[in-house]
């Protein structure tokens, strides 16, 4: 499944984006892009989807009805959105703390509906 240009075209769109990746449910690189080094992406996305594993199971045992639609980290230097795609596969997307957050939040939701019907 290659997933580059659709990455591409989100980092394109929202200045100062430092990466993207998609990995499946273990936290493996499916694809990804980026500006910054490929192994620390690849490293960022499997840890992410520690945290995105561990949030679902927490939703999961509240009981409530509706999946984690997206998880926001922010730091003092950077920012992390991790957007679930579906049930074994997500989006990581890094940028630079001074990034817009909401025009970084819609092109990774516009990203999913893409990958989405990638995937599906």
């Amino acid at each position: 499944m290659p997933f580059k240009p659709l990455l591409k075209t989100m980092l394109e769109r929202v200045p100062g984006a430092q990466g993207a990746i998609v990995a499946d449910w273990e936290g493996e690189a499916v694809d990804q892009f980026g500006v910054m080094d490929e192994f620390d992406l690849k490293i960022i996305g499997a840890h992410q989807g520690v945290i995105l594993h561990n949030m679902q199971q927490v939703v999961d045992r509240l009981g409530d009805d509706d999946q984690l639609k997206e998880v926001v980290i922010t730091t003092e230097r950077g920012q992390t959105l991790i957007l679930p795609v579906t049930r074994d596969y997500f989006l990581v997307l890094t940028l630079n703390r001074t990034d817009v957050l909401g025009k970084a939040l819609f092109e990774a939701r516009r990203c999913i509906r893409a990958l989405y019907q990638e995937i599906a």
